[in-house]
């Protein structure tokens, strides 16, 4: 059956859906139930005639099973809808490089942006597939739209072929991932579903199953307000006092940009103030989630330190917990991943494990009793002017969805 996920790919990126962090609103940016409209259009269009969108921009949707089997265990799969505020998702101009050569990707909008393989390892691999890309302007929104085209097109073929045999699927397609909000509306009852995967990774054949677990603090320092003509050995400007406190901080270490692998780091993200007061932000990450405390202990005494330098002058802080290591969860049920790399050698697709700095809505989810690992998209490059996919990439992931609703079918007794 001919993959039609590349014209739904094409079609979807041209929709903004970015997501705004300064918003209270579920979604964050109304413009996300504009995918979330076609969406349903398009799902009911295929004779699945129970997919709705919630008041929250949530679309979810039903597949009946087709199996004489009566225990399989209800699967959802899962992508995001709405694009990173990181880089403009506005007027998205998709490009598509048919077999593309292997030389550099000179976006024509932008000449100054350039993909290239020495910068994108991962397209060596590419030469001779379709990759497609932005055109200089804006990201190109693979990060979810791939992950929303393959589970499209997953639903057309398993509708249209019989000889599918699958247990009940559900769909879910959420908003506001990118600023961490994904399931926070999330309807479980609705939803329905026993087991799930995220469709929003990145490399051919890679599954994730760890993820960091997460914690957000902000400190809001008081400084000693007075006239600054009468100041001295009297003001203590508390703008200043954070300057401090961010020059304390280690620069080649416990940071993004001086950590990698299972290396965890404290992140500022936004910082303001004045005289009398003024806030910072961090994230702090570890896949470790007991070090978190720990951060958090260390950015407390930090802070008092550079603090005791200014006398009057103090510190209130409030700490949040964002998400957990799904391997918490998932370590309980491997089965779940090892179906996923039985789908992907029936697909013949070489499998890699590997683990995510970062998080997914399957990080989240899996802590409301529904276990669900990352799956690949092909989305590469993501949250940048240089994002791209490949067109071969999301057809071997709705290869490897097919692959595994028929894996958890025949190991259902």
């Amino acid at each position: 059956m001919k993959s039609n996920v590349k014209n739904r790919f094409l079609k979807y990126v041209q929709i903004d859906t970015e997501a705004d962090p300064l918003s209270e609103s579920c979604p964050s940016s109304m413009k996300q139930k504009d995918l979330g409209n076609l969406l349903v259009k398009e799902l009911t269009e295929l004779g699945i005639d129970n997919a709705f969108m919630d008041e929250y921009g949530y679309v979810y949707a039903k597949i009946p099973s087709n199996s004489n089997k009566m225990k399989i265990p209800k699967l959802f799969f899962c992508a995001h809808m709405d694009t990173a505020p990181d880089c403009s998702g506005n007027n998205v101009k998709p490009l598509v490089h048919e077999k593309w050569n292997g030389e550099d990707i000179v976006l024509p909008d932008d000449n100054s942006v350039i993909i290239s393989r020495k910068n994108h390892p991962y397209l060596k691999e590419k030469i001779g597939e379709d990759i497609i890309t932005a055109s200089g302007k804006t990201l190109l929104g693979a990060d979810d739209k791939a992950g929303i085209a393959i589970i499209m097109d997953f639903a057309e073929k398993i509708v249209l072929n019989k000889d599918i045999s699958h247990g009940e699927i559900r769909i879910l397609f959420t908003p506001d991932e990118e600023i961490g909000r994904g399931v926070d509306k999330v309807n479980t009852e609705i939803l329905d579903a026993d087991f799930g995967y995220t469709l929003d990774g990145g490399e051919l054949g890679t599954i994730e199953d760890e993820t960091f677990s997460a914690d957000f603090i902000s400190f809001k320092i008081n400084g000693v307000a007075t006239h600054p003509g009468y100041a001295k050995g009297k003001m203590k400007n508390a703008s200043k006092i954070l300057a401090d406190f961010l020059s304390a901080l280690p620069s080649d270490s416990w940071c993004p940009e001086a950590t990698d692998g299972r290396e965890g780091f404290v992140h500022p993200v936004s910082i303001k103030g004045g005289l009398e007061t003024a806030e910072i932000s961090f994230i702090i990450r570890d896949h470790d989630t007991k070090k978190l405390v720990e951060y958090k202990n260390r950015l407390i005494e930090i802070l008092t330190q550079v603090i005791e330098k200014y006398e009057g002058s103090s510190f209130t802080f409030q700490l949040i917990e964002q998400y957990r290591n799904m391997k918490e969860i998932l370590s309980q049920f491997p089965f779940v991943v090892d179906y996923a790399i039985e789908a992907m050698k029936r697909a013949n697709i070489k499998t890699k494990n590997t683990i995510i700095r970062g998080g997914t809505d399957g990080s989240r989810l899996s802590f409301m009793n529904l276990p669900c690992p990352n799956l690949f998209t092909g989305e590469m490059g993501i949250h940048s002017k240089e994002e791209y996919v490949s067109v071969q990439d999301m057809e071997k992931a709705v290869s490897t969805l097919i692959e595994l609703v028929q894996v958890w079918e025949e190991k259902t007794n």
